[in-house]
């Protein structure tokens, strides 16, 4: 490790580290503009000039120089200040006075460091340069003259996602950042280079001109687009959530975010259910709480009573809920919808042991019936990460484009089965194998198959467990440790025929076969549950509680309440209690602390923050078999849930994305 000095301070960095990476050991500001930690080493924008010694009397780019033993640097010196103030004049040189009008006002990197490092006065009159805007789809608003240049967006795109969708064009003061042929950026993480780019040529485009970020109260939450539970800042003014904006936490989501969770924001405006509903000769009438509450209770279903939670619900509404069935002598709890029936008793068996950040190191990859860019794009650049350093990659199922060379294997869930001799091979040799099953492969009895590959090929040895399994519902894990998992699935409900159906936001059931049920639906949305159900009571979306979710990987995180539910909507847990004094019947709970509490006295994983321990992996169950054409779970990647469905932002990327409409624009 070498010594050296920063502003006459000694200190040891770690081998292999930069100049710019010393200086901020050493608790100095080094302004940057290309510069990432995350990305590659441009050395193109030329901000972080230091003066160093033993070298050439000159500024030099800290970025790219490495440090070595007995280096004096030099952050304060007159050398680096003039240095400094001539690269921003140079910066600013084309950029335009726009700032009052630009959503970057106010968290602009330009801004900030023109103000910190720059010059008091421009020595140039020359007419500046513009640049024509260019067509990056529906969520990135661009204004390529305020560009720097810096090729932030460039890399990520290359680099993280592993899509070359973005590039340079021409050279010295022609240079543009465009598009490929000027497409829109398609892949699923683009809406990244947003938060990227340190000037306002990147922008949100859903979110122009609609706040600035003072005006905004910032809240921590969960995403629950997905099973990756990505961490989020949630920015609302009022009683309105304007915009999502990913939060760094590593060992999920870095510092990224999928389009999807960031731009389901406006749908949690539109479709709402904000007042009770009860169905009377086959029609909605908008009704009070207490008669809405009163129906219920006329039933008097007894024990026959089941719960469907949804992919989007908290852990402390499944418990509630769970607890009100138990009060009424029912353990009839499901949370797969779409009919999934995969064996429980064994949670690290359905579970992503390997962590996501641990799939990096892994260098066999087996993904068994999943479609990881649409399920988890989380997990995508992981992936990457993997193949960089010397990984395999083989996949089961129907064939997707991944961002990382790989082998297909055909589309039948019984190819795990019959792995051809390279990959055998590959597999017995390799130091730390994995396998990734998918919600398609748990559908053809995948599961088994799975637990017997990694015993076949000792996946799980000290030091690393391979075993993964892929969710996709944000819900799934924390409802398998609470118990919402029938033996046969919902078919076990369906076969019950439950007088009381209780829907936790369940959106994707074929409530077709519960025609002889009272479905009553406890959700935040007018999708596809409130057109069948017989009693609509008003719901509270994410942003709208504090809550407990469990990711893929068992990992236990909480969510805080930003905004309150729109009209007469209830917090989940408030309607259950009432549910229960309707139904005549005692839960435990008067407040949502007792309930949390009773939820960690019942499961304590619950109430330990991070990764939750759920043993050994169970052992093969005799017999193991899977077969059949895996199809895949998620048929549109931004429609997936009722949120999603009820966003004109993610509307328009679904019809121009995926199914290549072309929609009519307005000139600005």
């Amino acid at each position: 490790m070498p010594k050296l000095k920063v502003d006459g301070v000694e200190l040891e960095v770690p081998a292999g580290a930069t100049i710019l990476q010393a200086c901020e050991l050493a608790g100095k500001e080094i302004p940057r503009f290309c510069y990432h930690e995350r990305l590659s080493i441009a050395g193109n924008c030329r901000m972080c000039l230091v003066e160093v010694k033993p070298g050439p009397p000159k500024p030099q780019a800290s970025c790219a120089l490495p440090a070595a033993e007995g280096q004096e640097i030099r952050t304060d010196s007159e050398m680096v200040k003039k240095a400094r103030e001539g690269v921003m004049e140079f910066l600013l040189i084309n950029h335009p006075l726009d700032c009052p009008i630009c959503d970057q006002g106010g968290e602009c990197d330009l801004q900030d460091q023109s103000v910190a490092y720059g010059r008091g006065g421009s020595r140039y009159h020359e007419d500046k340069r513009a640049v024509t805007q260019k067509t990056m789809g529906p969520l990135i608003k661009t204004i390529m003259t305020r560009c720097i240049h810096c090729t932030r967006c460039v890399r990520f795109s290359e680099e993280v996602a592993g899509v070359d969708e973005i590039g340079a064009l021409y050279r010295g003061e022609g240079m543009e950042i465009t598009t490929y042929l000027e497409q829109a950026a398609k892949h699923e993480l683009s809406a990244n280079v947003i938060d990227l780019c340190p000037v306002g040529a990147l922008t949100s485009r859903p979110y122009a001109f609609e706040a600035r970020p003072w005006e905004l109260k910032k809240t921590l939450g969960i995403d629950v687009s997905d099973a990756i539970g990505a961490n989020i800042r949630i920015d609302s003014r009022g009683r309105e959530v304007l915009r999502i904006l990913p939060r760094v936490n590593d060992d999920v989501n870095e510092e990224w975010l999928a389009d999807r969770g960031r731009y389901l924001v406006d749908g949690l405006t539109r479709r709402r259910l904000d007042r009770p509903w009860l169905r009377v000769d086959n029609t909605l009438q908008p009704v009070t709480w207490g008669e809405a509450l009163a129906a219920v209770g006329r039933i008097n279903p007894g024990s026959s009573v089941a719960v469907v939670a949804g992919d989007m619900v908290d852990c402390e509404t499944q418990f509630a809920a769970a607890t009100l069935a138990k009060a009424l002598g029912s353990t009839m709890l499901e949370g797969r919808q779409t009919g999934l029936a995969y064996d429980t008793g064994n949670l690290a068996a359905v579970a992503f042991n390997t962590t996501l950040a641990g799939i990096e190191n892994a260098d066999a990859i087996l993904i068994y019936g999943s479609h990881v860019r649409d399920e988890a794009p989380l997990l995508n650049p992981r992936l990457r990460k993997a193949v960089k350093k010397g990984a395999k990659v083989w996949i089961i199922g129907p064939w997707w484009e991944p961002t990382y060379p790989a082998t297909h294997l055909g589309d039948d869930a019984g190819a795990i089965g019959s792995l051809p001799d390279d990959m055998a091979d590959v597999f017995a040799k390799a130091q730390r194998p994995a396998i990734i099953i998918g919600g398609g492969a748990l559908a053809k009895g995948g599961l088994a198959t799975g637990l017997a590959f990694a015993e076949s090929y000792n996946l799980v040895r000290d030091g690393w467990n391979g075993f993964n399994v892929l969710h996709f519902a944000a819900a799934r894990m924390g409802g398998l440790m609470l118990g919402y998992a029938q033996a046969g699935g919902i078919a076990d409900l369906v076969d019950a025929k439950p007088k009381l159906l209780i829907s936790l936001g369940a959106d994707e059931v074929d409530f077709t076969k519960f025609a002889g049920s009272m479905i009553v639906h406890i959700g935040h949305h007018g999708d596809k549950a409130a057109h069948v159900a017989d009693v609509i009571l008003p719901a509270a979306a994410f942003t709208e509680k504090d809550g407990t979710y469990v990711n893929t990987e068992g990992r236990v995180q909480y969510g805080e309440k930003a905004v309150f539910a729109p009209g007469d909507a209830r917090e989940d847990w408030a309607i259950i209690r009432a549910l229960a004094d309707a139904l005549n019947v005692s839960v435990g709970f008067d407040s949502f602390a007792e309930l949390r509490a009773a939820m960690v006295a019942a499961v304590p994983a619950l109430g330990v923050e991070g990764l939750a321990d759920y043993g050994a992996l169970a052992a093969v169950p005799a017999g193991a078999s899977a077969s059949g054409v895996i199809g895949y779970a998620v048929k549109d990647r931004y429609l997936t849930n009722a949120i999603g469905r009820a966003s004109p932002t993610l509307q328009r990327c679904s019809a121009e994305l995926i199914h290549g409409e072309i929609l009519a624009e307005a000139a600005e």
